[in-house]
């Protein structure tokens, strides 16, 4: 799995101009999967991303996880994320996992981070759709389960 996560003040997700979620203060996660993935990358990114302190400290430092400054997720699914680049100026998704393996891995991916205490917003797997963000620092964050 691949995921990148963005630290925001506010974020929503929208489907021909209608909400389908939105948080404050949170991540954003945008969800890619590979045909391969498993409940193992699941365990890992969740206990990756709830344990991640990159929030802001009384003294100014990022030191807190999400849970302690009452963040929600935002969670996006993003077969883009493997994109293959590598020829032409067309990119192939031959190592995203087709939709029939990457929804129910998605699916379980949210549900796994609702157990853990968070609370979480989905776009609609599949739709297109328009994702507004209030990116705040900047924080980016990649995380790529084949490297752990």
């Amino acid at each position: 799995m691949r995921i990148v996560l963005q630290r925001v003040s506010q974020a929503q997700v929208e489907i021909d101009k209608q909400v389908v979620g939105a948080i404050p203060q949170g991540f954003v996660l945008l969800v890619g999967i590979q045909a391969n993935d498993t409940q193992a990358e699941i365990d890992y990114l969740v206990h990756k991303i709830v344990n991640l302190r990159v929030f802001t400290d009384a003294e100014g430092k990022m030191n807190l996880p999400i849970s302690q400054v009452n963040g929600q997720i935002l969670s996006i699914s993003q077969f883009t994320l493997y994109a293959d680049t590598k020829k032409g100026n067309r990119p192939s998704y031959t190592h995203a996992a087709k939709p029939e393996i990457s929804e129910p891995i998605y699916h379980a991916f949210n549900t796994a981070l609702r157990r853990a205490g968070l609370e979480v917003a989905e776009g609609v797997f599949g739709a297109d759709m328009q994702v507004s963000l209030v990116n705040d620092g900047p924080v980016t964050i990649v995380f790529d389960t084949d490297h752990k």
